[in-house]
């Protein structure tokens, strides 16, 4: 089985006078999951769409693995599993009813319905719900069964239209779980997203898009180096609350550490250049000064400064 991709060539849509894409390139290759930035109304459902043809391009022409969306649509659509703004499930069906309804649609027999079925319940950590009926389901799991009927048929490609939007913390967080799973079955997942923290949780690489032009397209880690100009920082977090000395004199004067920044008594954002070397030394030098060390993260703050600064360059 050859490598997905996913490919919008020179891609223009207008609705009147407003151009909701502007003349975008994406080319994307591979089994990883890839966060498509932007801010509320950027063009990136509207992308999505024109990449499923629900929608026509004015210019331009999307391909799936190779396969033209426009001339070879159940071809090209044939590999790819899709979910964009949350289409509703008749309430009176059960999970394996309306899986098996889809199903049908895609052309499985009976025996690969009710293994795919199995699977894919399986897969949104749904099983023990198969036989309930949908309209009882909070809104987290009308999703996570959302994302299973997208699973049925066992796609290379997979889009979700960000999956999470209107979901309270609990739903939030099961439905990036079950991303985080879909992209280790080696398949592609193109998800769109407006939410910082989303993407650099749940992606491997980010596309950021801005009034339907494309800003950037690399790794998290490409983008940060190169925007940040090489600085990076981490989240520490301590056992108990830092003295002023600690946090004003202490830290600050550890090897590496460029800027100390307060996040709240218990947590400091530490601001570093050369990369994972430097890191460790100073992650070392820390524990060392027996400040009651408990944890630390990768900051999405890097991110959120370039993002911000790439939107603003186009206002």
């Amino acid at each position: 089985m050859s490598n997905p991709s996913i490919v919008v060539s020179s891609v223009t849509k207008r609705f009147g006078s407003f151009v909701a894409v502007n003349n975008l390139d994406l080319k994307i290759e591979g089994s990883k999951c890839v966060g498509f930035l932007g801010p509320n109304g950027a063009g990136k459902t509207t992308t999505l769409k024109v990449l499923v043809d629900m929608i026509f391009p004015d210019a331009g022409e999307c391909f799936l693995n190779g396969v033209s969306v426009r001339r070879e649509r159940k071809r090209a659509l044939g590999a790819c599993g899709v979910l964009i703004e949350s289409p509703e499930i008749y309430p009176s069906l059960t999970p394996n009813e309306a899986l098996g309804m889809v199903g049908e649609l895609r052309g499985l027999s009976p025996s690969e319905r009710k293994r795919r079925t199995e699977e894919v319940l399986a897969e949104v950590k749904m099983s023990e719900w198969g036989d309930k009926k949908f309209g009882k389901f909070s809104k987290g799991m009308k999703q996570r069964l959302n994302i299973a009927a997208a699973l049925v048929h066992d796609p290379q490609i997979l889009m979700l239209d960000e999956p999470a939007t209107g979901l309270d913390p609990r739903g939030m967080t099961e439905v990036r779980d079950i991303v985080r799973g879909l992209k280790r079955r080696q398949r592609l997942v193109f998800m769109s997203s407006h939410i910082l923290s989303e993407v650099t949780d749940v992606c491997d690489e980010v596309a950021l898009i801005d009034r339907g032009r494309l800003l950037f397209y690399d790794t998290l880690e490409n983008v940060t180096s190169r925007f940040a100009r090489g600085q990076a920082s981490i989240d520490v977090s301590f056992r108990r609350p830092l003295t002023d000395d600690e946090r004003t004199k202490a830290v600050p004067s550890l090897a590496g550490v460029e800027q100390v920044e307060t996040l709240d008594p218990r947590r400091l954002r530490l601001r570093f250049s050369g990369g994972l070397e430097t890191q460790e030394r100073i992650l070392e030098a820390l524990v060392g000064l027996h400040l009651g060390v408990v944890g630390f993260q990768e900051s999405n703050s890097a991110l959120e400064e370039i993002y911000l600064s790439q939107i603003q360059k186009g206002d």
